[in-house]
């Protein structure tokens, strides 16, 4: 298996383009047509894990190769994938159509959780079948996504979060998602996910008062009973990520929100995130994002 596929790789190969401000955004979105993607002249998609979310409507014959399953798409089906497991598709005609779009974890920060749905989940069922009448209803929304990233309306992305969620609850309304691709006794998916439901507990910080709790690999560890070790091990055979990758990813994420949407002055918002000096957060900011958290703040992130 490759490294992980990162947003970075994505543009590089499938779009030859890379999007201004893509580093600087706290979430990033894009919605396409498959259509350009397939094909006989295009390569197979490689069996990795990608660093972003992905929901792509497939019309046509395929295999979709998801963890350690194969799972055959007669029709048209609804594909869920999510930077844990990783995924690969096998065209088995020429004969495609549909669409996808992809997202980061940031871009739905505050406007309700994807994580709570079972598609997104390490154990969920992500191939989801749909009738061909449902399949148009699905391509009308996908149409408007990309009617929405095109205008100029200055709450488009709002527009289409809760076109999204639409996909979602489409895709739960039609099949009970029940099946599990891992045993439950499997303890590496199960210390991941306990891991990241802790990580995300310290999160949204709404006030100046809240300050996480943990914020290195071994708090963490000692939180979930398991050597630090075995839970790095379990979070890199499950995300291709290691321990403090993921944390700080999260804490840059949350700073990154804090610092556009309060008027906080920067010393408090370390102190939020765990930082007892002013130049610790400075510098860990400056590494992960390449300004300081200041210039950050006065920067226009469309």
């Amino acid at each position: 298996m490759k490294m992980t596929e990162t947003l970075e790789d994505f543009y590089t190969v499938k779009i030859q383009g890379m999007p201004e401000n893509l580093k600087k955004e706290i979430g990033h979105f894009n919605v396409f047509k498959l259509d350009e993607y397939i094909g006989s002249t295009c390569s197979p998609l490689p069996y990795t894990r990608k660093d972003f979310y992905k929901i792509s409507l497939i019309i046509g014959k395929n295999k979709v190769h998801y963890a350690d399953k194969v799972v055959p798409i007669e029709d048209q089906a609804l594909f869920f994938a999510n930077p844990q497991i990783p995924y690969s598709w096998e065209h088995i005609d020429e004969n495609q159509t549909g669409f996808f779009c992809i997202f980061t974890d940031a871009f739905f920060s505050q406007f309700g959780n994807l994580k709570e749905y079972p598609l997104f989940q390490p154990g969920g069922n992500p191939v989801v079948p749909v009738s061909q009448e449902l399949a148009a209803s699905l391509k009308t929304v996908y149409l408007k996504m990309l009617e929405e990233i095109n205008s100029d309306y200055a709450f488009k992305y709002d527009v289409i979060r809760n076109l999204v969620f639409e996909i979602i609850h489409l895709a739960l309304k039609t099949q009970t998602v029940t099946a599990s691709l891992y045993s439950k006794s499997n303890a590496t998916i199960r210390i991941s996910s306990l891991f990241l439901e802790l990580l995300e507990r310290q999160f949204p910080i709404e006030s100046i008062s809240q300050q996480i709790n943990f914020r290195s690999p071994s708090e963490f560890s000692q939180q979930l009973n398991v050597h630090v070790n075995h839970l790095n091990k379990a979070l890199k055979e499950t995300t291709g990520k290691t321990t403090s990758q993921i944390i700080s990813e999260r804490i840059v994420q949350e700073a990154m929100i804090l610092l556009k949407q309060t008027n906080w002055n920067i010393s408090e918002i370390a102190w939020c995130l765990g930082f007892d000096e002013l130049s610790h957060f400075i510098n860990f900011f400056k590494k992960n994002v390449q300004v300081s958290p200041k210039n950050y703040r006065l920067t226009e992130i469309v």
